[in-house]
């Protein structure tokens, strides 16, 4: 804890050392400045409701790019015709950038909400779909075969046979899939949403308010670390202890 709080001290020394070297906070805002516009955002309301649109936009897209990605993948590493038919969609959602995604939605699907939580889920869920494929393709084959034996129906099988062996590539693909998300739900707000901190961080640029946009991008990034710290973290030291073992 004390090397992070020195290593943060330094990186707000460094900031402030920046401000002071490019003498224009047009240019680079220091630390107090950005504290100060802060600091009222947050009084006024406009920070907390522009953190919780985009925030739902993240969860929502988050976990329906993790719901169908991770079913798809689950399919393709257990069932080689699924795998075959499958993979050419992979490698062109893969490859596809996600600007082109976005836009295609928007044109296709307007300018909405919906548009919006489609596009961001199609850029994540080919990452899940690749990574759980991978773990599907290394399940024990020992403790299908003993849940065979057992008689155990689906669900008690997935519960507890299929999902304690998935479960580090899960962790893996939500940890990859959350960076990813919340990167791209910016560029979808600053393209076409009417709020959320992309929106806002689009109308700072167009006004060159440089000091705005390290506002609502350090808070947001603030917000997103605390998740990692409380929620991700502990998750992932959980699921290393959560695996089946033979018998």
């Amino acid at each position: 804890m004390a090397i992070r709080l020195v290593s943060f001290a330094l990186l707000i020394a460094a900031w402030y050392a920046g401000a002071q070297f490019a003498g224009d906070a047009r240019v680079l805002p220091g630390p107090w400045a950005v504290a100060l516009m802060m600091a009222d955002e947050a009084r006024s309301g406009t920070l907390a409701f522009n953190l919780g649109a985009t925030l739902s936009r993240v969860a929502i897209a988050f976990a329906l790019a993790m719901l169908i990605g991770s079913a798809i993948g689950w399919a393709m590493g257990r069932y080689r015709t699924a795998d075959r038919f499958g993979d050419p969609w992979l490698i062109v959602l893969l490859n596809l950038p996600a600007l082109v995604i976005i836009v295609l939605a928007y044109i296709w699907a307007g300018l909405t909400e919906t548009a919006a939580i489609i596009a961001v889920a199609l850029n994540k869920l080919p990452i899940a779909a690749v990574t759980v494929r991978e773990g599907a393709r290394a399940l024990d084959r020992g403790l299908d075969d003993m849940a065979q034996v057992f008689r155990m129906n689906a669900l008690t099988r997935m519960r507890h046979v299929v999902l304690p062996q998935l479960a580090p590539y899960l962790a893996a693909a939500a940890r990859s899939g959350l960076s990813l998300v919340w990167k791209i739900v910016l560029i979808v707000e600053l393209l076409g949403r009417p709020n959320g901190v992309g929106f806002e961080i689009g109308t700072a640029f167009q006004l060159f308010d440089v000091t705005k946009i390290l506002t609502y991008a350090l808070a947001f990034t603030a917000v997103m670390l605390v998740i990692e710290t409380f929620l991700v973290q502990p998750v992932e030291r959980h699921v290393a202890r959560w695996r089946p073992k033979a018998a």
